[in-house]
């Protein structure tokens, strides 16, 4: 019923979107394209997010300006409208932009680097700005896209964070005034209403989003006396966020994001037994190889880089919280150097197609894997067998 009514309002919103042949709005950039003799721009508000392009970029708009334009939406249909779509666009006019909380954070995290790549990349991990091609073609090139794509690890970083920094403050108060409260509740509760800030100035990050609901659906179960790591809990919470905002079920972030848990959770389900050690080391590899036919068959692309992956995810363990605490101290200059020879390592990106026959029989074997620990075995032949085509792909 929620989401009935939900996309109910979106299809009244469209139509009256499309009731005019031109519109006129107040947009954010949010992210630039640079082609041969022209730019496009991707722009969104409250209501839409759209693409439009202009000749050059004589106004020098930049990602975060606020422009008024005039928009064609006459030839829209409605899962474009839902989607994003790309119209023609005329009068565009930047707007004086006024510096806002989440301006300030951004500069005080830019001014301390000189590179620009570097400024993009901890903007990236931070904020969830957009990157240049570039920056992308690096992360793409190393697999870490996931690391840079602000999700359920990073807010699982700042909640742990949050949580012992609160506790040190608030166990003192709590012992001499109210030792009769639940502290670890205490403290949850007012960690997620300081997530749930950030949150809302990121802008509702689709893959940020379902972490942050997912952990306050884990709070509520885990008071419940509930399990918590289940698939019908990644079901729930997967049916309550399109309920709630149903064009994020073409949220490609929020699709990755859900299939990064679901492996997770399968990796829980059928590793968790073994020794600690062991699995601190095999599960950043199991889960690159678990996840790596879905990312070739949507992006198509690979790179012999790619097999660091799992020893760069270890070690962003490390380097993510390190960061965050250097920036708020002024010395986020510190592994510039490190990041700069990383940037400069060459490597050929190459093409890889993975046939949708074997996507559709991978994500069957997953499903079936959730109760049938033999499809499980299969799904593990499987991602060793695609993980054997993209060697040979490779050489």
């Amino acid at each position: 019923m929620i989401f009935a009514t939900n996309t109910t309002s979106l299809y009244l919103d469209f139509l009256k979107l499309t009731s005019q042949e031109i519109n006129y709005g107040l947009f954010k950039t949010k992210n630039i394209y640079d082609k041969n003799d022209y730019i496009v721009l991707k722009l969104s508000n409250n209501d839409i997010t759209f693409w439009t392009s202009m000749p050059t970029n004589e106004q020098n708009i930049s990602i975060g300006d606020n422009l008024y334009l005039y928009y064609f939406t006459n030839k829209i249909d409605f899962f474009s409208y839902i989607k994003g779509f790309y119209t023609k666009s005329f009068d565009i006019v930047k707007q004086q932009k006024e510096i806002e909380t989440f301006d300030k954070i951004k500069n005080h995290i830019t001014n301390q680097h000189e590179n620009p790549l570097i400024s993009q990349l901890y903007s990236a991990i931070f904020l969830s700005t957009a990157i240049s091609k570039e920056l992308r073609d690096i992360c793409v090139d190393f697999g870490v896209s996931h690391l840079v794509a602000i999700s359920g690890f990073h807010l699982g970083v700042l909640t742990f964070i949050l949580y012992w920094s609160v506790f040190i403050l608030y166990n003192y108060f709590h012992k001499r005034y109210f030792p009769y409260r639940n502290i670890k509740f205490d403290i949850v509760v007012f960690s997620f209403f300081v997530l749930f800030l950030y949150l809302y100035l990121l802008g509702i990050v689709p893959s940020l989003l379902r972490a942050y609901v997912m952990g306050v659906f884990a709070l509520i179960l885990h008071r419940s006396n509930i399990k918590i790591i289940s698939f019908y809990s990644l079901f729930t919470i997967v049916v309550i966020i399109l309920s709630f905002m149903p064009s994020l079920i073409f949220s490609l972030s929020l699709w990755l994001s859900i299939f990064g848990v679901f492996y997770i959770f399968l990796f829980i389900k059928y590793f968790s037994k073994q020794n600690k050690i062991f699995l601190f080391f095999f599960f950043n590899i199991w889960i690159y190889l678990s996840l790596s036919p879905i990312i070739f068959y949507i992006f198509e692309v690979a790179s012999i880089h790619q097999l660091y992956s799992p020893i760069v995810s270890i070690l962003f363990s490390v380097f993510y919280p390190l960061s965050l605490f250097l920036h708020i101290i002024g010395f986020g200059g510190l592994f510039d150097d490190m990041l700069l020879w990383w940037f400069e390592i060459k490597s050929t990106i190459f093409d890889i197609t993975i046939s949708p026959y074997f996507i559709g029989l991978y994500l069957l074997v997953s499903l079936l894997s959730i109760t049938n620990k033999k499809s499980f075995w299969l799904l593990n032949i499987l991602m060793i067998g695609n993980f054997i085509y993209f060697l040979n792909s490779n050489i």
